[in-house]
């Protein structure tokens, strides 16, 4: 249960005083941790929806599709639909239908990312002679066999290309642990081959916030983007000209955000996330003053 609500934010932070059209939200340090919502997470998604705001989520984390992260979402108590999910299983196959439609590929990644490829007609082959491109994905079931295909495809027949789906070194657990995440297999597959990472399809990369924009049928400077990782969500919200709101639930600390140049600051900084409401909504929102 959500601990009591404080609107006003603590000494160096900073809310929104205006709601936005579209609200875009990262999940895993944002919304949750492990299977847990965050505090005040339950109750913002309701009350955005009470006051007709927009809403999507994206996720870097390429191990579900989007009803899979639906379904948690929906378990945990924010109702949701898979057509309010973005994630990297999205978003690179629509980068490889867009730039390479007749590329043979290579996934080291789970059935999620294998799945949609193949569902989109996307030809993947584990033969190194007729390997175009290698996608190195956050892939807990990664083995020697699948770097060594790569490395024959990369270094050996010296024909393919190197992309990932996402850049997060680790995902975040619950009590400050994680697991390694695709960057862990894109270090090991440059460090054998010395050939290097070309693209991204995650965060930071723009195609994410392109893929949300025509999901919330709303115009980036109509939006605001929540995240609470510096490298990933504020900064593909910065270089796409949006404003931003970081949340302190997850990677980021507030000594990290104290050292932060200016033109580097988020639009915004929380300590929770319902902070994004502004206090003359709460009503509308219909939060009671214990932040029920």
């Amino acid at each position: 249960m959500d601990t009591e609500y404080t609107s006003t934010p603590s000494a160096g932070l900073r809310a929104p005083d205006q709601l936005y059209g579209g609200y875009i939200f990262d999940l895993a340090g944002t919304i949750y941790l492990g299977d847990a919502l965050l505090p005040g997470a339950q109750r913002l998604l309701a009350g955005l929806r009470r006051l007709d705001r927009r809403v999507v989520f994206v996720t870097n984390n390429p191990t579900g599709d989007p009803a899979c992260y639906a379904a948690k979402l929906t378990r945990l108590g924010i109702p949701a639909e898979p057509t309010a999910i973005i994630n990297t299983v999205q978003t690179m196959t629509q980068w490889l239908r867009r730039h390479h439609p007749e590329a043979t590929v290579f996934a080291i990644g789970e059935a999620p990312l294998t799945n949609a490829l193949a569902a989109a007609a996307i030809w993947q082959s584990e033969n190194p002679a007729e390997i175009d491109i290698v996608i190195a994905s956050y892939d807990r079931t990664f083995e020697y066999r699948k770097l060594q295909i790569a490395f024959d495809a990369l270094w050996f027949h010296h024909r393919a290309r190197l992309v990932t789906t996402n850049p997060d070194r680790y995902s975040p657990f619950p009590g400050g642990r994680g697991e390694p995440d695709a960057a862990a297999i894109v270090a090991a597959t440059e460090a054998c081959t010395g050939v290097r990472c070309e693209v991204n399809t995650g965060e930071p990369d723009p195609i994410m916030l392109e893929t949300a924009r025509l999901a919330l049928g709303r115009d980036l400077a109509d939006c605001v983007m929540i995240g609470d990782r510096l490298s990933t969500d504020i900064r593909m919200a910065q270089h796409a000209g949006m404003d931003s709101a970081l949340v302190l639930t997850g990677e980021t600390t507030p000594d990290l955000l104290a050292q932060l140049a200016a033109a580097e600051q988020p639009t915004w900084a929380l300590a929770r996330i319902e902070q994004l409401v502004p206090a003359t909504f709460h009503e509308a929102c219909a939060w009671a003053a214990n932040g029920a």
